[in-house]
């Protein structure tokens, strides 16, 4: 039995892997496999096991959150917020040595606990501040550095979509991993702030003030803060209302898209053009999302059938070392595949074989999703696939090439793992805002 399993185990991501690597779409190559080794096992009769779960994994009603949260992210990225938070993180931190680069981690970080994607703030700051400090002189290596990891941001502060799919899959409190990814992004995002300005405040010269000339009087300067009216409002209606009992993920995503669309009327902004745009992309996006968990569904409904789970189960925990140990094989893992697959496809393939690890371990699968999500902000940044790559690649200087990207952020993903040992050393850190949620 243990010969055939892994056999098995052998042959299913053999072909998975096989077929990625030919570049065929994740969802059909998890799907097709899937459906494939069930009719070698068990004849036509096993697509009734692929299909029957991938029939209950859409009637869960925690999947129209993803749908909302999307459309939302799609809505402020074209309502104005981001030009309003520029102009007042430009008069507040533009004085200071790196200042703009510091704002620009800041406006991230605020645009990440409203869009819960990363897209969003990469390509709206990439847009606004990055020909901004260029223009004043700012190390280019620094200013695409500040950019791409603070977009990278929004995969793990909430509402991140990826915690959405871990929760849907393991059974975990999706507004528990909402909670659990506040204090770890902050950390993050502090992690980043500290470095600019320690960089920036030994060679002034990579991060100069603005000219003394542009400086914002303190009447401009407080006039500048009703821009993060309509943000405080999006993120206390989303994640305070999620804290607080008061209403579930998907509700709170429904009156994030309220908030957007209010957003976009203050700003004059909303349109037909703009909602038709906003909801296509949605449409878009969503799919592409729905479409692989379909196709996970399928690969792990012959994966956890034929017994290749239990298998993969016992040479994990038979690592020798210990639990965190264990814990850095996955990890390092998770990173492996970050540089090659999407997120969501991660999350489908190994959380069927790591969260039964997890569990026996004795870690919290909560806690556990919390450091995925962190991997996962890493792979957004690694070459040769990561996304924030091609958003700068989009919207850098014509010239630019990949390789000056890649030494732009390198420092970052040094400090995402560093974040990363914070949180294995201090799980406090997610667990903390999630034991204290209103159930």
């Amino acid at each position: 039995m243990a010969e055939s399993a892994l056999l098995l185990t052998v042959i299913l991501f053999g072909c998975l892997f096989l077929y990625l690597a030919l570049g065929l779409p994740l969802a059909f190559v998890l799907g097709g496999v899937g459906m494939i080794g069930c009719l070698i096992l068990w004849g036509p009769s096993g697509f009734m096991i692929a299909s029957s779960q991938g029939y209950a994994a859409m009637g869960k009603f925690t999947l129209v959150s993803i749908p909302l949260f999307v459309l939302m992210a799609m809505l402020l990225e074209r309502s104005g917020v981001a030009e309003d938070l520029y102009l007042m993180m430009h008069n507040w931190m533009g004085p200071l040595a790196g200042g703009l680069a510091i704002g620009t981690v800041v406006i991230c970080t605020i645009f990440a606990a409203m869009a819960g994607i990363s897209g969003a703030a990469t390509v709206s700051m990439g847009i606004i501040a990055l020909p901004q400090m260029l223009k004043r002189n700012y190390d280019k290596n620094l200013a695409m550095g500040s950019i791409s990891a603070g977009g990278a941001l929004g995969i793990l502060i909430p509402p991140s979509v990826i915690f959405i799919l871990y929760g849907v899959l393991t059974g975990v409190s999706i507004g528990g991993m909402f909670m659990g990814g506040v204090l770890p992004g902050l950390v993050l995002s502090g992690l980043f702030i500290f470095y600019i300005g320690i960089k920036c405040w030994a060679n002034p010269s990579l991060g100069p003030p603005v000219p003394v000339e542009e400086k914002a009087g303190l009447k401009e300067k407080i006039a500048s803060l009703k821009a993060v009216a309509f943000p405080a409002v999006i993120i206390i209606l989303v994640l305070g209302g999620i804290y607080l009992g008061v209403c579930t993920p998907s509700e709170a995503a429904a009156l994030g898209v309220l908030g957007a669309i209010a957003s976009a009327a203050f700003y004059k902004k909303l349109s037909w053009e703009l909602i038709k745009e906003s909801v296509f992309r949605t449409a878009r996006l969503t799919g592409m999302i729905i479409w692989i968990l379909i196709g996970a569904y399928c690969f792990t409904a012959i994966y956890q059938a034929s017994g290749a789970g239990q298998l993969l189960t016992r040479l994990m925990l038979a690592i020798p070392g210990g639990p965190y140990v264990i814990l850095a094989a996955m990890q390092l893992t998770f990173f492996v595949l970050g540089c090659v697959l999407d997120p969501a496809g991660i999350i489908m393939i190994c959380t069927p074989a790591f969260l039964p690890v997890v569990e026996s371990l004795g870690f919290d699968p909560l806690w556990f999703g919390v450091l995925f999500c962190v991997n996962m902000e890493m792979a957004y940044l690694t070459p040769p696939f990561g996304f924030n790559l091609f958003y700068m690649r989009a919207v850098a200087p014509e010239g630019t090439k990949m390789s000056e990207i890649y030494r732009a952020i390198l420092p970052f993903v040094l400090l995402q793992a560093i974040g990363m040992g914070i949180i294995i050393l201090f799980p406090g850190l997610a667990l903390w805002l999630p034991n204290r949620m209103i159930k």
